[in-house]
């Protein structure tokens, strides 16, 4: 089994994996604000075969980025914000740290400047 630490990152390397590709982002941006049949998603892509939009939609599911509802004999796809968690959080960490030095930084010159470095 997988640490949670490993996990958050195999969820990261999947859902990069699906933004990789321009197609599959403009999918998404198609299922952000409501649901929209696989029908619907792949009219809006008219040089791609249905079994191609089907396959983009299959890895966005897997990644965690969309879901699916069943309705009858569709299947209707939703962008799903939470799957963008775990990518969220890296880049928090990561401009969280900078940001701190960076105001580190800058109160130390600050107080340099002022003459007061604290000796």
């Amino acid at each position: 089994m997988l640490s949670p630490a490993a996990q958050g990152d195999e969820r990261i390397d999947a859902v990069a994996h699906a933004l990789a590709d321009g197609t599959r982002r403009g999918l998404l941006r198609l299922v952000r604000d409501g649901e929209r049949a696989a029908g619907d998603l792949a009219a809006a892509f008219p040089g791609m075969s249905r079994p191609a939009v089907s396959q983009h939609l299959r890895v966005l599911h897997e990644a965690g980025l969309v879901s699916i509802r069943p309705n009858g004999n569709h299947r209707l796809y939703r962008a799903r914000t939470e799957g963008l968690a775990e990518v969220w959080r890296f880049i928090d960490e990561m401009w969280a740290d900078r940001l701190a030095r960076l105001k580190q930084a800058a109160e130390q010159a600050a107080r340099r400047e002022s003459g007061h470095d604290g000796e």
